[in-house]
């Protein structure tokens, strides 16, 4: 019996679903015995590692990426990743965004993120951005970092709220502050208002725009770990590593 060419496209594309399923299968099967013939290893000293290409975890502690000071005095979070320095650019990208109401970059700052904190998100249970208080909030009418974690949350396939934390203390402009008055400036200013018991051992990823001397993370994380999360780690667009920074 003759078979026409459109009978014929049509079985091809009702077996394509079990082709890919097959390869992909195999592809993974390969993977696996690979890992088994050659274990991933730390790229400096050659020790076993979690993954290929990666550091293990005395040679991460010993690179200059970490400072002294947080080595002998390590934060209230556990990690902490950014997509990028905040520098330049990347600088007048984020005040676009906050002051000049530029969102048309939130897309691409999201895989951006997505992207740098891959590690953080592949655990969290869910993604909290740092609250704005609401005198904040109704002036700017958008919370940046809330729609940061919104694009974070919808390409790592993380649920996102809201409204986990909140900031309950107005607090001065952090622009122009010294490391130490911006710790004192964010004390007290979050409060956890999920139900007692309901972060227990939750892993949170907390979502920022900038991380400049880390005391809004800190102040976060010490919170939520006070609620009951077990890891909570920071995922930032950027990083400032410039005193200059301080000022902006």
């Amino acid at each position: 019996m003759a078979i026409d060419g459109a009978e014929i496209t049509s079985r091809v594309l009702a077996e394509r679903p079990r082709l890919f399923s097959a390869v992909e299968a195999l592809r993974s099967a390969l993977n696996l015995g690979a890992d088994l013939l050659l274990p991933p290893v730390c790229i400096s000293c050659r020790k076993r590692a979690g993954a290929h290409g990666l550091l293990c975890g005395d040679c991460w502690a010993g690179e200059p990426s970490l400072s002294a000071g947080a080595i002998a005095d390590p934060p209230v979070y556990d990690r902490a990743r950014a997509a990028a320095r905040y520098s330049s650019t990347m600088r007048d990208l984020i005040q676009s965004f906050k002051y000049g109401d530029r969102h048309e970059g939130v897309p691409l700052f999201g895989r951006w993120m997505a992207a740098a904190g891959a590690e953080l998100l592949a655990g969290a249970d869910v993604i909290v951005p740092v609250p704005l208080y609401r005198s904040r909030l109704w002036s700017r009418r958008f919370n940046q970092s809330a729609m940061l974690a919104q694009e974070v949350g919808k390409l790592g396939g993380v649920p996102v709220d809201c409204f986990l934390l909140a900031r309950v203390k107005r607090t001065q402009a952090q622009v122009g502050l010294t490391a130490a008055q911006r710790r004192k400036n964010v004390a007290g200013a979050f409060r956890a208002t999920a139900a007692k018991g309901a972060l227990r051992e939750k892993r949170i990823v907390v979502v920022d725009d900038v991380i400049t001397t880390g005391a809004t993370a800190e102040a976060c994380a010490r919170v939520l770990k006070r609620a009951g999360a077990a890891r909570v780690d920071i995922l930032a667009l950027a990083r400032a590593v410039e005193p200059s920074a301080l000022l902006l």
